[in-house]
């Protein structure tokens, strides 16, 4: 397939009138758009406004999907325990899969082609088998939770990390290695010291598997954990062998200099989710501070709950704005910068080679944006365009590993309206829920 227009193949690289070339898996070609042309006369041919990697959800819960608008306006632990935690533990193995679902339709029609996606304690099965049918990309694992936890969330130790080792074995590297699974500890204030040591311990026993969890996102979560070990987060999480290149902690709000020191020597990669700590007033993560000392930053949207979208194209918004407004410099997280978090860095810290560029010889994940819009004009600096002025409802073609997964408000191969209208329906069963219209 030859795909055209504005090539945006990362965030330094622009081709005005550019393509892309795929064949199966892979991009081919990346050039000027009549040379591509002429060398590929029988590709069939798209033409969109810009051309785009795909871009990555650093850290969102797909299965919170159901629970949007049911705790609005709350504290972070407030919001987890009270409102989002018996969401989760509500839903029985149908509600997961839909749940799941419904957010990875909602990543892919908004351009999002991969995921570092924080699932649930139980049915995480269900979800993992809904984005490998979906065809999202995904790094994602089982939920680990052992102390103070709702009953039908918490687990033994050993019997959640032996439950998670079956679903390595079944689904790490499946849906032709577009899954792979990371140990997720939901984060050290609801997991024993046994159970991150135990993370780590299965994470090590399993080639590419990645380490996923939650840390300083709240004051209240720091105070907590400093009560329990004597430590700060971030120490403590490095004591029971959960940073390095392998670790993906999301948000990082809390940290003081011996953490971000911490974070640059170990390689530890950091999602940044501005919308999420904004809306629960966690806080301003230091991204600007991190990204000088070489920190791998990538964006996330975090849950629906806490966000109320999984639309990337908002979360670089919000970075950039939130990173200028706390240093009071209009140069702060330029758009190039912010670009680049929600596409290559993303892909690193979900550990996939070659994703997150348009490049020949990586993976054909590809969307197409539309510029035939009142928003979109006129267009000075497409990548500004992408950060400061698009949606995520522009999207109007996504390619996964080569395959159309979305296309101008259709899912080849997947009944969305069936799925929404399950969702709507397990929806509807959850306390505080609004009603259906």
């Amino acid at each position: 397939m030859l795909l055209t227009g504005t090539v945006v193949a990362d965030a330094d690289t622009v081709i005005d009138d550019g393509g892309v070339v795929t064949e199966g898996d892979r991009i081919v070609a990346v050039g000027e758009r009549a040379d591509l042309v002429e060398t590929y006369p029988e590709h069939e041919r798209r033409s969109f406004g810009i051309v785009a990697p795909g871009l990555v959800g650093g850290h969102v819960h797909s299965v919170q999907s159901l629970g949007r608008g049911i705790a609005d306006d709350t504290e972070l632990l407030d919001w987890l325990f009270e409102s989002v935690l018996p969401m989760e533990a509500g839903l029985d193995a149908d509600g997961m899969r839909v749940a799941a679902q419904l957010g990875y339709l909602e990543c892919l029609e908004s351009g999002t082609t991969t995921v570092i996606d924080h699932l649930s304690v139980n049915h995480a099965a269900e979800a993992i088998e809904a984005a490998g049918e979906t065809g999202i990309r995904a790094r994602l694992g089982k939920v680990l939770m052992d102390q103070r936890s709702p009953e039908a969330l918490e687990e033994d130790a050993d019997a959640a990390l032996a439950e998670s080792e079956r679903l390595i074995e079944r689904y790490h590297g499946s849906y032709d290695d577009r899954i792979r699974y990371a140990v997720t500890p939901r984060f050290a204030v609801s997991c024993t010291e046994a159970c991150l040591r135990g993370a780590r311990d299965l994470a090590d026993r399993h080639d590419g598997v990645r380490i996923h969890t939650h840390a300083s996102e709240n004051r209240g979560e720091i105070e907590t954990v400093e009560e329990d070990t004597g430590m700060r987060n971030l120490h403590w999480l490095d004591e029971v062998g959960l940073t390095g290149e392998d670790v993906v902690l999301a948000h990082c709000v809390w940290t003081d200099e011996s953490e971000r020191e911490l974070l640059a020597e170990t390689g530890t990669h950091v999602t940044h989710c501005p919308s999420s700590n904004m809306k629960l007033a966690s806080g301003i993560a230091p991204i600007r501070d991190y990204v000088e000392r070489g920190i791998n930053v990538a964006l996330g949207n975090d849950g629906p709950p806490c966000n109320n979208t999984l639309d990337a194209f908002t979360e670089m918004r919000q970075a950039s704005l939130l990173g200028k407004v706390d240093d009071l410099d209009p140069t702060t997280l330029p758009a190039e910068t912010v670009f680049e978090m929600a596409t290559r860095n993303g892909a690193k810290a979900a550990g996939f080679e070659r994703v997150g560029r348009l490049r020949e010889g990586w993976t054909a994940d590809v969307v197409g944006i539309d510029t035939d819009l009142t928003r979109a004009t006129p267009i000075h600096d497409v990548r500004s365009h992408l950060v400061y002025a698009a949606h995520g409802d522009d999207v109007v073609f996504t390619m996964v590993d080569g395959q159309v997964r979305y296309d101008r408000g259709g899912f080849p191969d997947i009944d969305a309206d069936a799925i929404r209208e399950a969702a709507r329906e397990h929806a509807a069963a959850i306390d505080g829920a609004p009603s259906r219209a």
